[in-house]
């Protein structure tokens, strides 16, 4: 059963370096991951109006532009990105989880998290270490079905919005990601 166990996690280690890996995010600068942040949400804004018009009215959007997903029976996933307020950088983060059970495959995507009210965000700053899918209320939002929410319509503390996925993996989930602020 060990011999099993190490294959697996040497497999999925593999399929992660191999996809983008966890160690070159991991060592990205202040101004890569502002780049790419800001690359992103255009990118995202560019696709929905929605997006945008949330954008507008947030007290703050949290972006991962690159997150990577991998597993074997366990997996994992990992990302670095940035909070935005007022169209500035404000903050660095992490995004991080680990799951066991039937799965396999690799994927990476990205995503923002728009956070419409002050208490989303001030949950943000004195939790040490978001674990999403806990508190505060999040709408996961398909960009393509985003046409019918507006900012008039918006009642919930945090819409997340996905984009960029690429590769094979089953189902993308924010229950279980941890999101942790990070000195840069």
């Amino acid at each position: 059963m060990r011999h099993l166990s190490l294959t697996i996690t040497w497999l999925f280690m593999a399929l992660v370096m191999a996809f983008g890996g966890v160690a070159q995010g991991a060592a990205e600068s202040r101004a890569e991951i502002d780049k790419k942040v800001h690359q992103a949400l255009e990118k995202l804004y560019a696709k929905s109006a929605s997006a945008k018009a949330m954008g507008l009215k947030a007290k703050g959007i949290l972006v991962f532009p690159a997150i990577v997903k991998g597993g074997f029976i366990v997996g994992g996933q990992y990302g670095e990105g940035a909070l935005i307020k007022g169209g500035k950088t404000v903050g660095y983060y992490n995004n991080v989880s680990a799951s066991y059970g039937l799965q396999g495959g690799i994927q990476k995507y990205g995503y923002a998290l728009f956070l419409m009210t002050d208490s989303a965000l001030a949950y943000l700053g004195k939790s040490g270490g978001w674990e999403l899918g806990l508190t505060p209320n999040i709408v996961v939002v398909d960009v393509g079905a985003a046409g019918s929410i507006s900012t008039t319509t918006v009642q919930s503390d945090v819409y997340a919005f996905f984009f960029d996925q690429k590769g094979l993996m089953a189902g993308i989930g924010l229950q279980g990601t941890k999101i942790s602020k990070i000195e840069k």
